[in-house]
């Protein structure tokens, strides 16, 4: 038998051809410092702040409703004012609408057009959010969209599609799961997961 001692992972390297979107982002950066309407160190400090970003203000913000009647009141009323009594601040002009699951109605959220995501609340958005089946087929069969996730919706449920805009985001405020009663905010929290907030799964324990 031959020696077989290589391995069939593909070799890394750190010289990547940069790609379409990468080059066109360096192209329209190099733009933007040269004509002096950007600094780099507005750059580096845009990109901590989407960094600083993830799930887990959403999930707090989500908690926070589950348990503070009053608190629910003010996210439905205005998503923006009320994630900013948390201390979540916005980064750009985009309003936030917070779509509330209910028994008789469960929301789901999509860009139709491109990414447009509540990327303050829930930082980056996922690779099959951006992708053109989900985007194009959730408006058309949002059930059997659901289904592929593993969520079940019963017939007699509406389900609402919310395409979001560059100026209008959306949040999803899953239904607080049964026997979660004793539960602190941090626990509950920590059950709230990013797809729930978009609308794909339910939050369960």
């Amino acid at each position: 038998m031959e020696a077989h001692d290589h391995d069939h992972h593909p070799m890394l390297t750190d010289e990547v051809m940069p790609g379409y979107y990468e080059i066109m982002e360096i192209a329209v950066r190099e733009l933007l410092i040269e004509k002096t309407l950007i600094n780099p160190s507005e750059i580096r400090r845009q990109i901590e702040v989407l960094d600083s970003r993830t799930p887990a203000l959403g999930a707090k913000v989500v908690a926070r409703a589950w348990v503070d009647p009053g608190f629910r009141a003010r996210l439905l009323a205005n998503g923006r004012t009320a994630c900013e009594e948390l201390g979540i601040s916005f980064y750009d002009d985009t309003q936030l609408i917070v779509l509330e699951n209910t028994d008789k109605v469960h929301n789901l959220i999509v860009c139709t057009l491109c990414s447009c995501y509540p990327r303050s609340v829930l930082g980056l958005p996922p690779d099959w959010y951006k992708a053109k089946p989900y985007r194009a087929r959730v408006v058309k069969e949002p059930r059997a969209v659901l289904e592929e996730f593993g969520t079940h919706i019963p017939d007699d449920v509406e389900i609402c599609v919310s395409d979001s805009t560059a100026m209008i985001r959306y949040l999803v405020l899953p239904q607080r799961p049964a026997g979660t009663d004793d539960l602190s905010e941090e626990q509950l929290a920590a059950l709230v997961t990013r797809d729930a907030m978009i609308g794909v799964v339910r939050v369960e324990i």
